[in-house]
């Protein structure tokens, strides 16, 4: 595998390797969380939402093989490009879609019945940040409204929606999931430590579910 400028191979499962750009976003534990949180099913068809360089479908990829599609959906022509060719060098079987989410053809439309999304989910700070950096953290051209608003076009009905966001932000994620029909049930906040305040929530929510949530154990990260 020809890397380009700036570009390194890192271990990502065990003997897996992913393209990453020095320059540009990368993954964190976030990414490795929510592939493991997110529950699959045999067959499943699978996105992942603002997939950056690909990491969290192609984890959960590894973890749960017997899924019977994945499509990653990424607005960033370069992180777009690593993750074709991390699938090409690991001969992983998906689809790489270049486009914003806000702008995803009907084609797509009651598709998936597991959308992963690892958003963008702070809304202020990194001004002084790499623009191509901070569009993967920061609300810049895609707010949780529009990721919610997506999910609910391209879930079939039943189909569950694996996402993070900040902890202080679970009632404004709950409230725009349930607002959108897609109704939590399973929630898992996450912590640096025993004893510290969770600092992420992980939710799971069913398109067209019936109320009642599963509140998990919080994880130690």
């Amino acid at each position: 595998m020809e890397l380009k400028e700036n570009e390194v191979l890192e271990d990502f499962f065990e003997d897996k390797k992913i393209i990453q750009n020095v320059n540009l976003y990368r993954f964190t534990s976030d990414s490795i969380l929510l592939s493991r949180f997110a529950r699959a099913k045999c067959k499943d068809d699978v996105a992942d939402f603002c997939s950056g360089s690909g990491v969290v479908g192609f984890h959960f990829l590894c973890l749960n093989p017997c899924i019977k599609s994945l499509t990653l959906f990424e607005m960033q022509p370069a992180l777009a490009d690593m993750s074709r060719r991390t699938a090409d060098l690991n001969g992983f079987n998906c689809i790489v879609v270049n486009r914003k989410l806000q702008e995803i053809s009907r084609e797509y439309d009651d598709k998936f019945s597991l959308i992963l999304c690892n958003p963008p989910y702070e809304k202020s700070g990194f001004e002084n940040e790499v623009y191509e950096k901070a569009v993967c953290r920061k609300e810049l051209t895609l707010t949780l409204a529009e990721i919610v608003e997506a999910a609910f076009r391209k879930l079939k009905f039943g189909g569950r929606l694996a996402i993070l966001n900040r902890a202080d932000r679970a009632a404004e994620l709950i409230y725009k999931l349930k607002a959108r029909g897609l109704e939590p049930k399973r929630l898992q906040f996450v912590s640096g430590t025993n004893e510290a305040k969770p600092y992420l929530v992980m939710v799971e929510a069913v398109k067209g579910g019936k109320e009642g949530i599963e509140i998990l154990p919080t994880s130690v990260n």
